[in-house]
């Protein structure tokens, strides 16, 4: 046997590892989000708490001091950019040696043992050097040799780990205070638990109840770890998101269904599905990016019955659903709540399952409209720009033809 090949066959890099490199290489390559990705994948992985919870911080912590670690790695290295898969995987690296208690050596081999399995044996001697030179000093050494040529703010920045023009708005809004509030932005919180109302009670969470949300709890540790989470039947989500959700089901409005606009990812979607069935109405979430609809659907998947919430991909400003093969469109006319009856339409349409909302025109065969269920996915694309008049255009439809 060659020695390459020798060398090959002793490149086994741990599965904690792999997995982290995965989900940050989803994040990066694939506009994955962090805290949704990672408990997907822990999800299935059956690691114990210990190696799971290695695998949550390497990832958070890495997506946490990106921006940093990039230019550390672009000094340490004289190069500008890396192979995404390679990047990646020095990402973690520098992370395991600049911000966790990992050693230099099994950080460095560890390191290099990902990189040749992941990317290929050839970056194995790249990936040694590049990571010899950043454990040469510390976070702080580095933060101190990257600020010599930075302006005040630029120090700011880099100090507490934000882009300039971050910095930049908290200064304007808080002045002095802005650097402990920057600062609070990088301690790792504990993580905030919420229920799909008739799906799973709080108790259900283990942890503490949340002070002002009735559905919430925070639990340290792996979300994954819950049965009602590995279900669908409660997620992760801050408590200022839940009580929005709560504020908006509260309102004084007419009966009818909720015609969620802009609903991805999904969380606030969830909470909203669960409290319309409650009250006898069906959530409609609509969302203009299919991988960002897609993920509404995962988040509303655990729900059934007469009631269920339906996610589909439309663009809310002219209410716009594209039919997944024939390219045909249907237009959802918002009206007043219970003016019209979606419901038999859409089913018409090819949905399945009734649905209460405001109106929706299908053309096209009854069984190509985008609609997400569970797994199922859709084809087509749409402009993932934004800016602030697209949320002008997107609230202005909502109240000139909702209210």
């Amino acid at each position: 046997m060659a020695a390459g090949n020798r060398t090959l066959r002793r490149r086994r890099p741990d599965r904690p590892r792999l997995l982290a490199h995965r989900i940050l290489g989803a994040v990066t390559q694939q506009d994955a989000y962090a805290n949704l990705e990672t408990a997907r994948v822990l999800s299935d992985a059956g690691l114990d708490p210990r190696d799971a919870g290695f695998v949550t911080e390497l990832v958070s912590g890495t997506c946490r001091l990106l921006g940093t670690y990039d230019r550390i790695l672009a000094a340490a290295s004289g190069r500008d950019s890396f192979d995404p898969a390679l990047a990646d995987a020095l990402r973690l690296g520098t992370h395991q040696l600049l911000s966790m208690r990992v050693g230099h050596h099994a950080a460095i081999s560890t390191t290099v043992d990902l990189a040749a399995a992941t990317v290929g044996e050839k970056v194995a001697g790249l990936t040694n050097a590049v990571l010899r030179k950043v454990a040469a000093r510390d976070l702080d050494g580095w933060v101190d040799h990257l600020a010599r040529d930075e302006d005040a703010l630029g120090r700011l920045a880099l100090r507490t780990h934000h882009p300039r023009w971050i910095a930049q708005a908290y200064v304007d809004l808080l002045g002095d205070e802005a650097d402990e509030a920057l600062s609070a932005n990088n301690v790792p919180p504990v993580p905030t638990l919420v229920v799909r109302p008739g799906l799973a009670e709080v108790s259900e969470l283990d942890g503490e109840p949340t002070s002002r949300s009735p559905f919430g709890a925070r639990r340290p540790g792996n979300p994954g770890d819950l049965p009602a989470v590995r279900e669908g039947r409660a997620g992760v989500q801050d408590e200022g998101s839940q009580l929005v959700a709560l504020a908006l089901a509260e309102s004084d409005a007419p009966e009818g269904p909720w015609l969620d606009l802009c609903a991805g990812p999904g969380g606030k979607a969830a909470l909203l599905a669960g409290l319309a069935m409650q009250q006898g109405s069906t959530l409609l979430a609509s969302e203009l990016q299919p991988h960002r609809a897609e993920l509404v659907a995962q988040a509303l998947r655990a729900y059934d019955g007469p009631h269920r919430p339906e996610a589909i991909a439309a663009d809310g400003t002219v209410c716009q659903a594209t039919h997944a093969t024939s390219g045909a469109t249907a237009f959802l006319g918002i009206s007043a709540p219970g003016e019209a009856a979606l419901a038999e339409q859409l089913a018409a349409a090819g949905s399945g399952s009734p649905l209460g909302s405001t109106g929706v025109d299908a053309h096209g065969e009854p069984d190509q409209l985008q609609v997400f269920r569970g797994e199922r996915r859709i084809t087509g694309e749409c402009d993932p720009s934004f800016n602030p008049d697209s949320l002008r255009a997107l609230l202005e439809t909502a109240i000139a033809n909702g209210a």
